[in-house]
């Protein structure tokens, strides 16, 4: 990491809040990878690829005792989007009496998305659309995207943490409603963390949705175990969802861990229940981790055919 201490950035505080900062914090960090991919159920299934990005930071305090922060991305993926390389970009005001208010221009979470990732890191989604067979069975999660307020209550019960979030209608459909959203994390018993997350997702116009989250993980010693529970319930009643995850990982050492996850997707509309499965390593010295994996999708389409799939992977990431 790369730290550029008090560099009087008065002049960019000053455009997020009407006072000044006297002093600032400037910091940049990065990631890169490179990984090699095999899908069996595909006829191009074997690919190499990368991935990188920069990520700015700059912080400071006002006058009245306010800390605001800017957040903002660059990332080589993003230029495939036609957004030239910008990325994730998000501006907070905080203090310990009044909590977190943030607004995300783009990529940012809402107060139920950040919790609705599955236990086993969402396998169903290295699944998605291959071989033309999965094109359906993707899960609809809460809402997230661009434009996104989210607050973070101050710290009322030890150990709890509360947040809510609000989305303006419109962002991807013209007279669409707003979106509403609201989670809550405990973390205060030694080693377990409960959460439980409700959003809301009525950004399309023919099919509004509602989505609930329970999440729960309990370490020991060098193991965890970890359940989720995410419920998708459509204005469409045929294509409500639900999508159920347990995952047990083991520190071998400080360096070492393995990770074991299964996830099972209900979705009305299926003759069956597709399920994954995915067993991983990662080894971790300093700034490098090497990571390998393997993870099966059986019945993936959910029609009753068997159109099982495996996915392999090889991954060497940097963090600087």
């Amino acid at each position: 990491m790369n730290n550029l201490k008090k560099l009087g950035l008065t002049a960019l505080a000053g455009s997020l809040v009407a006072t000044s900062v006297s002093a600032a914090d400037l910091s940049v960090t990065g990631s890169a990878s490179m990984d090699i991919k095999n899908r069996d159920h595909n006829s191009s299934g074997r690919s190499i690829g990368m991935g990188n990005s920069v990520n700015f930071a700059g912080s400071g305090e006002t006058d009245g005792g306010l800390s605001v922060s800017m957040a903002f991305e660059l990332d080589q993926g993003a230029a495939n989007n036609s957004s030239n390389g910008f990325d994730n970009h998000s501006v907070t005001i905080s203090s310990d009496a009044m909590g977190s208010f943030s607004l995300s221009g783009h990529g940012g979470s809402s107060a139920a998305s950040a919790l609705d990732t599955t236990a086993a890191g969402d396998i169903f989604d290295n699944f998605d659309a291959t071989a033309g067979i999965l094109a359906t069975e993707i899960f609809n999660g809460s809402k997230a995207g661009n434009n996104i307020m989210k607050y973070t209550l101050p710290s009322m019960v030890d150990g709890l943490a509360v947040a809510v979030s609000y989305q303006a209608g419109g962002n991807s459909n013209a007279g669409a409603g707003s979106s509403t959203a609201y989670g809550l994390t405990y973390t205060g018993v030694e080693g377990l963390t409960v959460s439980y997350g409700y959003g809301e997702d009525n950004d399309t116009n023919t099919d509004e949705r509602e989505v609930t989250t329970i999440a729960a993980a309990y370490a020991y010693g060098p193991v965890t175990v970890a359940y989720t529970e995410s419920e998708n319930d459509a204005t469409t009643a045929s294509t409500d969802q639900k999508l159920k995850s347990v995952a047990v990982s083991y520190t071998i050492s400080e360096n070492l861990s393995v990770k074991y996850g299964q996830e099972t997707f209900e979705n009305q509309a299926d003759a069956v229940d597709p399920e994954y499965t995915s067993f991983s390593a990662a080894y971790t010295s300093g700034g490098m981790t090497v990571s390998v994996g393997q993870q099966k999708a059986e019945d993936a389409d959910g029609d009753g055919t068997d159109d099982d799939v495996e996915y392999n992977y090889l991954t060497l990431g940097f963090a600087f």
